[in-house]
């Protein structure tokens, strides 16, 4: 059985960052995640990825990153084709939320 991968957008080094710590609950939890971010670093065995990696089977997103940042991400998630998108606290984008739904993610 294939567990469903998770990719967290907005992926920290930094331990107190909330990325962080649900990289590391997955992780724990012995869910597949990947993670991406802006710097380089590994998170409990999990390099932190940069740019826009090919990355397939991808489930869910799970975002880190607020609205002001998400348009450059856009296309990218869409291209992924996840299941479902995590909008965590601080992230909400009604904007889009919406495409996500019309383009049927």
């Amino acid at each position: 059985m294939n567990t469903p991968t998770t990719l967290v957008i907005g992926a920290s080094p930094d331990t107190s960052r909330y990325s962080n710590m649900c990289i590391r609950e997955l992780s724990k939890r012995k869910f597949p995640v990947k993670a991406l971010g802006l710097r380089d670093g590994v998170i409990d065995g999990i390099e932190i990825l940069k740019g826009r990696p090919n990355l397939e089977g991808i489930h869910t997103v799970s975002l880190y990153i607020g609205p002001g940042v998400q348009p450059q991400y856009v296309d990218y998630i869409l291209e992924l084709k996840p299941r479902r998108v995590i909008f965590n606290p601080g992230t909400e984008n009604p904007e889009f939320e919406n495409r996500l739904e019309s383009e049927g993610n």
